[in-house]
Order: structure tokens, then sequence, then C-alpha cells
């Protein structure tokens, strides 16, 4: 950016200014040279399943030095938000740097059965734009040994994305473009998974040491996993720091980018699946000292499809005009007044709920009001917690908060103050005092789902539920029949729900 000579005085606010708010200025000419000639790397390190619960974010039970150094010596993004939360809905948005709701994919494990999902023509894969500009691209688990996750819901080559899944192998002097799939929270729900984290870990966060949200009962169950989680959030860090050791050894450690985030929150009765801010508020940092300023927290309000247009930015590429994602730094960025979630259905569970936070308030729609939150779900009921609230809530055990996710239909609108009610357990909606805010994002996320061709306007056909369920059904008969029984039964009510317009 050229500036006409002022003082002295003057010229140093401007850049104090523009290393405090990077996203509202140019970035200073040193790293903008960098990022057009030296080609950085791209890392993604993306985690399964785990909210705002890392060392640098204030959580004292756990150990996170190697997420914590990359969070002090990068930039933190304070208010990052997941567009779904629920992982192949959240991938197919990343990985187009579009929302999922706007090219269909919004469906969790959808396009698996024989009819299909197509991204619109001419839109390419984020791997594919950078391997169209010369880098070589990969995808692989932590240790780099092998494919990692994908999870896209929709038609896609992954030859056309992917070299490989080891950065290695690349050419001599060749810019590499690495995502990492880290299992996050899934890590205390498989055995053999825990066992390594029990094992990797010196240290083991105790059920007795855990103070839990207000919204879950004091429960011994409750607290076993919740300590395992934290468990899972330290060994992910032992994880992180593996990545980063190979990229040191290997010298392309300064000329990388690396971006540390999670695919949404924890898997919870009222995390994963659910827009609360335990389900889609996620950790964001990006670490470029080389390219950006260290040190630095930012507030602003950020989408993870973000994270898309950022990361072609930073390599020199050119941002398509139909991508939704806006790069964070530098003179294209463009602040988001607010950002939106949603979440449609899971698996065999049919939903439609959509939230918009601007500012420090939640909204949350909830288009099927007459359904209950926890509806009969046979991945979440296989949960240890389920049973245990299911249990406690029959029982008349829990408290007015505890019940609120458990209760059999829910209100057409929610809203919440994120300042004075961070748990979001006050449903403002209803309160005269906040009727104009209520009016306000209403309009807001109207406008929105009409912008954005948001395609959770419309039910499912039943034809392509149909399709996704077979599969899904095919695999739990094989795999446990009496669970199988219970997806068929699930599924059934679905149809009956919907049938009778519930």
């Amino acid at each position: 950016m050229k500036r006409a000579p002022i003082k002295s005085f003057l010229f140093l606010l401007f850049l104090s200014w523009a290393m405090v708010f990077p996203v509202l200025a140019d970035e200073p000419a040193r790293n903008a040279g960098a990022q057009r000639e030296g080609k950085p790397n791209i890392v993604w390190i993306l985690v399964d399943d785990m909210s705002c619960h890392f060392g640098y974010q204030g959580e004292q039970l756990v150990k996170t030095p190697h997420v914590d150094q990359l969070a002090r010596e990068g930039v933190i993004f304070s208010n990052a938000y997941a567009t779904a939360p629920v992982c192949s809905a959240f991938r197919s948005a990343v990985i187009t740097g579009m929302y999922q709701t706007t090219i269909g994919a919004h469906h969790h494990r959808s396009s698996r059965g024989e009819l299909k999902i197509h991204l619109p023509e001419g839109m390419q894969t984020i791997p594919e734009l950078f391997r169209a500009a010369g880098y070589f691209t990969t995808n692989a688990n932590p240790e780099g040994t092998r494919p990692g996750k994908e999870d896209y819901n929709f038609v896609y080559q992954k030859a056309d994305l992917y070299d490989g899944f080891d950065w290695r192998k690349r050419a001599p002097g060749q810019p590499f473009f690495a995502q990492y799939q880290l299992q996050g929270g899934k890590l205390r729900n498989v055995d053999r998974w825990y066992a390594e984290v029990k094992v990797g870990l010196k240290q083991l966060v105790t059920a007795d040491e855990v103070t839990l949200p207000p919204y879950y009962p004091d429960h011994p169950v409750i607290r076993e996993d919740w300590a395992a989680y934290l468990n899972s959030v330290s060994y992910t860090d032992y994880q992180v720091g593996n990545i980063l050791q190979q990229l040191k050894e290997e010298n392309v450690f300064d000329n990388t980018v690396v971006f540390f985030l999670t695919d949404h929150g924890i898997s919870h009765a009222r995390g994963k699946q659910f827009l609360y801010e335990e389900g889609v508020k996620i950790p964001f940092v990006v670490w470029a000292p080389e390219y950006l300023p260290a040190g630095v927290v930012r507030d602003d309000l950020i989408a993870q499809i973000d994270l898309s247009a950022t990361s072609l930015a930073l390599a020199g590429i050119e941002i398509p005009k139909w991508m939704q994602g806006r790069p964070l730094f530098g003179s294209q960025a463009k602040p988001r007044a607010y950002v939106v979630s949603a979440r449609d259905r899971c698996d065999e569970t049919v939903d439609h709920i959509r939230s918009i936070r601007k500012g420090n308030f939640k909204y949350i729609r909830n288009y099927l009001p007459q359904r209950p939150y926890l509806q009969p779900c046979k991945y979440k009921d296989g949960k240890p917690f389920m049973p245990v609230l299911r249990e406690l809530n029959a029982a008349g055990k829990l408290n007015a908060v505890q019940s609120l996710h458990l209760a059999e239909t829910r209100p057409e609108e929610e809203l919440y103050d994120l300042t004075q009610d961070p748990w979001e357990i006050h449903n403002l909606a209803d309160d005269p005092a906040f009727k104009q805010q209520v009016a306000q994002m209403r309009c807001l996320l109207a406008n929105w789902e009409l912008e954005t061709d948001d395609r959770g306007r419309f039910p499912e056909s039943e034809a392509m539920y149909d399709s996704d369920m077979a599969p899904y059904l095919a695999k739990s008969r094989k795999r446990n029949p009496a669970e199988a029984k219970q997806l068929e039964a699930n599924i059934n009510l679905m149809k009956r729900w919907r049938a009778a317009g519930k």
C-alpha cells in the first residue's frame, strides 16, 4: 500500500494500529513480499470433537505446551465458529470455503448411497486450487503414515485432491499443502485409542478434579467421561508436538504457516450436533512468524470457512469469486458483522436449527419445535452420558437448568446474552426488553438464508433420505444386529413425525 509522507509520530501510530487490527489494514510491506515470493508451506491441523479447553484458553487441568506455543507466537482468534456442529458437514464446508448449506452438503453423512451430491460446475476444492498453483498436497493421520479422514458429503476423486499423505515425497523445493486429521475428543470413545492416551501421558486428570458445566448433573459417569475428554486434549497436544517436530527436522518449519483448529465441540449432550457455544465455538490459531505479527489476540467474529480463503491468500493464490470464506489478513480482509451456524440431519436423526451470533448475543431458531432436543439417535445414544441423563430426567433428579436439554419440545426462538450468560441457560427470546434484539436477529438470519441459498429451507427428499440410510443400515446390521433394529426404529419414527408435520 502506498503511503503519502506524514509525520513520524502519525506513521508509527498507524503501524501500531495495523499490527493490532490486521483485518482492516494491509500487512507490513515485508510480510506482503514474503507471501508473494516465498511460497510458504500451508499446514492444517484439524482436530475432531473438541471445544475450547486448551491451556491457552484457560483450562488448567490440561497440559498443552505445543498448542500454547503456537498460540503465544501466533494469532489467536477468540471468537471462531464452526458453520456446522458435525464433522462431514463441517469438512464439506472447509474444503470448499463454502457454507455446507449453499452447496447442499448440510446433512451429515449424505451422498453415501445411490443418490449423489455434486459440487456446482466450476467449483474446486482447496487442495485442487493448491495443486493448480504448483503445491504438493497431502492428507494424513496424526503420525503422517497413512491417509487422513476426509468425510466430504459430495462426489469427488481423492486423486484429484491429494498427491498422497507424506509431504516429504514432494519434488525438491516444491511448496506443500498438508492436512493432518487428529482424533481429538474421539480418543476417549475408542478403547484402543484411549489406551494410548493413558500410556502416553505422565499424569491423568481424574474424575474428582473435574468441574462440569452447570447444565450437566454431577454424576460419576459424566465426571469420568469429562476427565477422559480432558486427557484426550492433552494427548492431542502430544500429537501436535510430533507434527511440529517433523517440520523442524525437515528444515521447513520457519517457512510454514500452521493453522490449528477443531471441527466442532465436544461430543456431549449440548455440544456436538447443537448450536450452543459448546458445540460451535472452536479453537482457531494461526502460527506464521515470518508472515504475521506474533502474540496477537483477535476478538472479531470469524467462520471456519475463512480458513480456506486465508490459506489461499497467504500462499499468493487468487481467491475464487464464488468462495464465501474470507481472508483474515491484509487488504482483502473484510470483517464479519455476524456468524451463522447450521445443524441439519445427523445420521438418521432429522433436524433443522440455525444460529446467528452478532456482538455478544446468540440467536437460535428451532424450525422443528415440536421435537425434543435429544431425539433418538443411534450414534449419540451410544455415548456413556446419554443413558445417565435420560434415567436421571425420568426420575425427576435433574434441576431446572440440567433438564433444559431433555425437554420434549423446544421454543421456536432462543436468545442469549453471552456476556451475562456464557452457559446459555437463560432464554431471553420472550422477554419484552429484548423484543427489538430478537426481531433484528430474526431478520438477519432470514436474509442470510436467502442470500446464501440455504438448502436447508426445504426438507430433504424421502428418496435421498432412504438412499443415505440404506448403506448405514446395511453396515449396522453387519456389525451389530441389535443396534440395527434400534436404528431402523429411529428411521421409522423420523418418517412418522414428518408425516404428522412434527
